[in-house]
């Protein structure tokens, strides 16, 4: 491999923040791996079903690459391994959940949740969805803390370079 490849590696995988990140890595990585198995042991209610309800094209398609992204990264989050690639296809999916499913009910449009509408519906539908958007944000700026694959692999050696 490269050396260039591996130091962008080693940045990319690179934390110096503290222990207590694991505990944001376990809420993300739980909620997204969940939420991911369950697009697929409950298509008609939060896989296809859902994306067909919410008016996303191709639902058959798009909702079981959500559910494969959610269960992958969701998993890669949990364990700590490459978490700031892992939480950016997560951003993207949380901030199209915002737009596609939840912002349709600040103007009462909203097909999944009938009957709500309006700025207080919204931002009780959407509240995970937001939790999510943060969490993911926090762990590309500070990584994946110091109890974490990424930490242990990039871990400096007695000659001061990263093990591998």
């Amino acid at each position: 491999m490269p050396e260039d490849r591996i130091r962008l590696i080693d940045r990319l995988t690179a934390t110096q923040a503290l222990g207590a990140v694991i505990l944001i890595r376990l809420y993300i990585g739980a909620i997204f791996l969940f939420e991911g198995i369950l697009k697929f042991l409950r298509p008609d209610t939060l896989g296809s079903g859902r994306f067909d309800k919410a008016g996303i094209p191709a639902s058959d398609i798009f909702a079981p690459l959500d559910g494969i992204l959610e269960i992958a990264c969701g998993a890669l989050i949990l364990l700590g391994l490459l978490t700031r690639l892992a939480a950016i296809p997560m951003v993207v999916n949380m901030v199209g959940a915002l737009l596609i499913t939840k912002s349709p009910i600040l103007w009462g449009d909203a097909a999944l949740f009938a009957g709500k509408s309006g700025w207080w519906d919204f931002v009780h539908e959407s509240r995970t969805d937001f939790a999510q958007l943060c969490g993911s944000l926090f762990l590309i700026v500070v990584g994946a803390g110091a109890y974490s694959l990424d930490a242990r692999r990039t871990t400096p050696t007695a000659t001061g370079t990263p093990s591998h």
